[in-house]
C-alpha cells in the first residue's frame, strides 16, 4: 500500500486543496458542517470549496429543494445533489469547466436520541467529474452513527465525507478500495454504512450488488438488502413498520419446494395477519464461502435467480437467528415470521449450535422468541418409512423435549399447511450434486427461471449432460 492510500483525514483535505483542478460545494444539513471544516482547517480552502450551505429552516430548504415528506432520506440527498450540481455547472462551466473537474458533496442528517437511546443515521453522496466536461459519476450512501453524543456523530460525518470525496477522486477505478478507505480514521464502533450505490461513467461496469456485498464483507455492516429487481436499498425503504416473512437459506440453487416452502408460509402469514406481508429470502456470508473465499459469480446467480421469482435478498453475517431478529427490529416493530424446513428446526434444537453462547440455547431461544417471533415449518420425508416429518413430531433429545413442547403448546412454533407433499424427498445438496454429474434430472426440481440461469451461465459448478 502506498503512503498516499494511508493519508489521514487531514492529508486527504490538504492534498484536495491543493488539486487545482477540483471545485465544487458542500451542501451539509442536520449535522453542522464537519466536512467543509475540514478544508478550511487545512489551509489552502478557496481553490477547492466554490459554496458551502446549511439549510436548517424547513421551509429554507424547501424552497431550495423542493418539498419533500422526510428530511433525512434518498429523496432529499438526491435533490441536494441535482439541485448544487445545475447550479454550480450553470454559474462556472463557461468560465472554467475545460480544466476544472466539478463536484457536490450532500449530506442530510438527523443526530437521533440519546434519552430514547436512538442511534443517528444520514444520507451522504458526491455527484463529481473525473475529467473536465465528462458527465457526472455519483456514489449515495446510508450511514448509521453509534456515538453517544452529537459532537462525535458530527466529528464522525466529517470523516466520512472527506473519505467520500478523496475516494471518488483518486480511488475511482477501485471501487473495491474506494470502500476500504471510507473506513480511514474510523472505527466500526463508530458508524455504519448499510447501503452504497455507484452510478454513472466512473462505474459502467460496477454491479452494485457486488459493492453492496464488500459492504458486509469488509465489516462495514452487518447485512445489506436488494429488492425483488435486484436493486441496492436501504432496508428502513423497504421493512419499517412492515410484518416480515424470513426464508434462511444458502439457496444453491433454490428448489420446488423451497419455493413451495416460502409461498405456503406468505400464504398462512397472510391469512393470520389479514395482510401480504414483505417476504425476504436471507443468506450468511457462511453460505456464500467456498473454501475461505466467496465466489461473486456464484453469489451473482442466486440473488438473480431470487430476484426472477420476484423475491428480495438480505446478505448477513449472522450466524444465529435471534441476531438477524434483532437486526430487523430496528426496522420494524410488526410481527416476523421464519419459514424453514424441518432439518433446520432440528439444528435449531442442536445444544452444541450453541456453543458460543454462554446462556446456551435458553439464551438462543430466549431472545428468538421475546417479541412476536414464530417459526412456520415445512415437513419433510421419513426416507425409512415413507412418512411424514412434522414440527410436531420431529424427535428432539430429552434435555429439549419440553422447551420443544412448550414453544408448540404456545404456537411459537407451527407446522405449515397445505403443503406439495409429492416433492418433500427433494434436497438441496442432492439437486446440486446432480448439477455437477450433468443429470438432466434436476431441470424438473428447479424452478424455471434457476434453471434457464445456471444453463446460461454454467454457476454451481454446472455440467451439460452427455450427448
Amino acid at each position: 500500500m502506498s503512503s498516499e492510500e494511508k493519508n489521514s483525514t487531514y492529508q486527504k483535505a490538504r492534498q484536495i486543496n491543493l488539486d487545482a483542478a477540483r471545485h465544487g460545494t458542500l451542501a451539509e444539513i442536520g449535522a453542522g458542517q464537519e466536512t467543509a471544516r475540514w478544508f478550511f482547517r487545512v489551509g489552502g480552502a478557496a481553490a477547492t470549496v466554490a459554496k458551502t450551505i446549511s439549510a436548517y429552516d424547513m421551509t429554507v430548504s424547501d424552497a431550495i429543494y423542493g418539498p419533500c415528506d422526510h428530511y433525512v432520506s434518498r429523496h432529499r440527498l438526491q435533490a441536494m445533489l441535482e439541485y448544487e450540481y445545475n447550479l454550480l455547472l450553470e454559474r462556472l462551466d463557461q468560465q472554467r469547466g475545460k480544466t476544472t473537474t466539478f463536484f457536490v458533496l450532500a449530506e442530510t442528517a438527523a443526530m437521533g436520541s440519546t434519552t430514547r437511546h436512538q442511534s443517528g443515521h444520514a444520507w451522504m453522496g458526491i455527484r463529481f467529474q473525473h475529467q473536465p466536461k465528462a458527465r457526472p459519476s455519483e456514489i449515495i450512501l446510508h450511514v448509521r452513527m453509534f456515538e453517544t453524543d452529537n459532537v462525535h456523530k458530527q466529528e464522525a460525518l466529517g470523516i466520512l465525507g472527506v473519505n467520500l470525496i478523496y475516494g471518488g477522486f483518486y480511488h475511482h477505478s477501485k471501487p473495491l478500495f474506494l470502500i476500504g478507505s471510507l473506513k480511514d480514521d474510523l472505527a466500526r464502533e463508530r458508524i455504519e454504512v448499510d447501503m452504497i450505490r455507484f452510478s454513472g461513467p466512473c462505474f459502467a461496469g460496477v454491479d452494485n450488488r457486488l459493492m453492496s456485498l464488500q459492504l458486509v464483507e469488509q465489516g462495514f455492516t452487518d447485512a445489506a438488502m436488494f429488492d425483488a429487481h435486484g436493486e441496492v436499498v436501504q432496508p428502513y425503504e423497504v421493512l419499517f413498520d412492515k410484518p416480515i416473512l424470513v426464508e434462511r437459506g444458502s439457496f444453491r440453487p433454490i428448489t420446488v419446494p423451497g419455493l413451495n416452502l416460502v409461498e405456503r408460509a406468505t400464504a398462512q402469514f397472510a391469512v393470520e395477519l389479514g395482510a401480504e406481508p414483505v417476504v425476504v429470502m436471507e443468506m450468511s456470508l457462511s453460505n456464500l464461502l467456498s473454501g475461505d473465499i466467496i465466489d461473486h459469480n456464484d453469489f451473482l446467480a442466486r440473488v438473480d435467480i431470487l430476484s426472477s421469482l420476484g423475491k428480495q435478498v438480505i446478505i448477513s453475517n449472522f450466524p444465529y437467528y435471534y441476531l438477524l431478529v434483532e437486526y430487523l427490529r430496528f426496522y420494524t416493530s410488526n410481527r416476523i415470521v421464519f419459514a424453514l424446513g424441518v432439518p433446520n428446526l432440528k439444528r435449531l434444537f442442536q445444544e452444541s449450535y450453541y456453543t458460543g453462547l454462554d446462556g446456551g440455547i435458553l439464551e438462543a431461544f430466549g431472545r428468538l422468541f421475546k417479541s412476536g417471533v414464530k417459526l412456520y415449518v415445512y415437513p419433510t420425508r421419513n426416507m425409512q418409512t415413507g412418512g411424514l416429518i412434522t414440527a410436531e413430531t420431529l424427535e428432539t433429545s430429552a434435555r429439549v423435549r419440553h422447551l420443544h413442547a412448550h414453544l408448540l403448546e404456545n404456537k411459537l412454533i407451527e407446522s405449515l399447511q397445505n403443503v406439495d407433499e409429492k416433492n418433500l424427498h427433494i434436497l438441496p445438496k442432492e439437486v446440486l450434486g446432480m448439477i455437477q454429474k450433468g443429470d438432466r434430472a434436476w431441470e424438473g426440481l428447479v424452478p424455471a427461471a434457476g434453471v434457464q440461469l445456471i444453463k446460461e451461465r454454467g454457476v454451481f459448478g454446472y455440467r451439460a449432460p452427455a450427448v
